[in-house]
């Protein structure tokens, strides 16, 4: 019963993953309170801030790589990262596709280097702290490689840190109710 409901869950968690890559792509070119031209669209993330609209679901992809990690392991983790590369890299705007896919690359694996030895001290902690890691790395890399330019890059990493501050709440729920039902991580 409860392999069978960490199983479900994390194919859940990995589904979720998944799913961030195309809706980042479509929030960029579609989805914003302004959109440039030949350029992303964008959202404010604080006052007199503004970031592309697909930091939203950065954010999210990075706890939600964790969870993934949580319920089916490294290995499942580590291939979850490599297919999402694949798939920003096939979604991507043409001009956008390196920049995407080694973004999404290495971002999840910096998240992933972190992760793995702070969730034993606990979950709270390590989702908090390998996805600060994991956002900074993130938007450095994509604005880089992207416009040769970090010039939305605390844009970037407010917008991605609000979604991983937002998530607080219900990885603490997860964390008690696993303990609760003796759901322990893999």
């Amino acid at each position: 019963m409860i392999e069978t409901r960490r199983r479900d869950e994390g194919i859940v968690f990995l589904a979720l993953f998944t799913l961030t890559i195309p809706v980042a792509n479509w929030l960029i070119g579609h989805a914003g309170t302004v959109c440039q031209p030949a350029g992303p669209c964008l959202i404010p993330v604080a006052p007199g801030l503004m970031a592309p609209s697909g930091v939203t679901m950065a954010g999210v992809a990075l706890v939600l790589r964790d969870l993934v990690q949580r319920r089916l392991g490294v290995a499942a983790s580590s291939l979850a990262i490599l297919a999402g590369a694949a798939l920003s890299a096939l979604l991507a705007p043409p001009a956008l596709v390196i920049a995407s896919a080694v973004a999404f690359l290495l971002s999840e694996f910096a998240d992933l280097a972190v992760y793995t030895p702070l969730a034993r001290r606990g979950l709270l902690i390590a989702v908090v702290a390998s996805g600060v890691v994991g956002l900074v790395v993130d938007s450095v890399v994509f604005l880089w490689l992207a416009f040769g330019s970090l010039d939305f890059l605390l844009g970037q990493i407010v917008g991605k840190a609000w979604m991983v501050l937002l998530s607080i709440p219900f990885v603490a729920w997860l964390r008690r109710r696993d303990a609760r039902l003796g759901i322990a991580p893999v």
